[in-house]
């Protein structure tokens, strides 16, 4: 199996102003030292500035979502080549964006190839609602997601596998759940990538992960760390995730 550095990254979605962003980062202050993890925070746009002079450069920093084209007449966007300025990672697809913004696969795919173009690292979303999960379906919608993806995908792809049951719902997916769809993604990711490509990318956790239960997603086979909502906005249980990631 190739040697996959886990990731640690933080979604805070529409949440802290400049300043709370800035105490924040403040708390912070040292979480790239922590050996064996790779650490990422997607803040909201207007917050990218302020959170990349608030972290060390080692720290990555993500758009949480962003448009396909370069540049044009699209009010309330954000390009590419606007968010490779301060950001080196984009999380597209999240089951937010699908959901309540209606991006659909034809979207993704557009949105990759983009991220690929300006040198933006895709942290691409997948993941089953409770009633998908419920009729038996969690691998045919994994397996309808992952369509998207090809030999000209970005090469520094990740995928966050998160159940949208799990999001915010305090209810983790148990290790062995979380297992058996990634371990599913990898053989997807094969078929799509190639064995050697497959092998290098990285798949996340996402869902209701704290400090309690990121070390055991982790010390999965075909998992590689975690992608965090709430427990991201709280300095000392995003550190602690981030440091079970890494004894992982």
């Amino acid at each position: 199996m190739a040697d996959r550095t886990p990731i640690s990254a933080a979604n805070w979605k529409m949440h802290l102003t400049d300043g709370e962003a800035e105490a924040l980062c403040r708390g912070l202050g040292g979480i790239e030292e922590i050996a064996g993890v790779e650490v990422v925070i997607a803040p909201g746009f207007l917050q990218l500035g302020a959170v990349r002079r608030g972290v060390d450069r080692r720290v990555g920093i993500a758009g949480q979502n962003m448009h396909d084209a370069a540049q044009g007449a699209f009010t309330g966007e954000v390009s590419p080549a606007q968010l490779a300025e301060l950001a080196s990672w984009v999380i597209l697809g999240h089951s937010e964006r699908r959901r309540l913004f209606c991006e659909d696969d034809q979207a993704l795919r557009a949105k990759l190839a983009a991220a690929k173009a300006h040198g933006l690292a895709p942290i691409l979303c997948v993941g089953e609602s409770q009633a998908e999960r419920d009729e038996g379906r969690t691998e045919a919608v994994l397996g309808r997601q992952l369509l998207i993806l090809d030999a000209d995908s970005p090469g520094d792809l990740a995928i966050a596998y998160e159940p949208v049951w799990a999001i915010g719902s305090g209810r983790a997916a148990t290790a062995a759940e979380a297992q058996a769809s990634a371990a599913f993604i990898s053989g997807r990711l094969a078929e799509s990538l190639g064995g050697e490509r497959a092998a290098s990318t990285r798949i996340l956790y996402g869902g209701s992960v704290n400090a309690d239960n990121a070390g055991e997603f982790a010390a999965q086979p075909d998992l590689d760390g975690a992608l965090v909502g709430g427990a991201s906005l709280d300095a000392d249980s995003f550190t602690a995730i981030t440091r079970a990631i890494a004894a992982a």
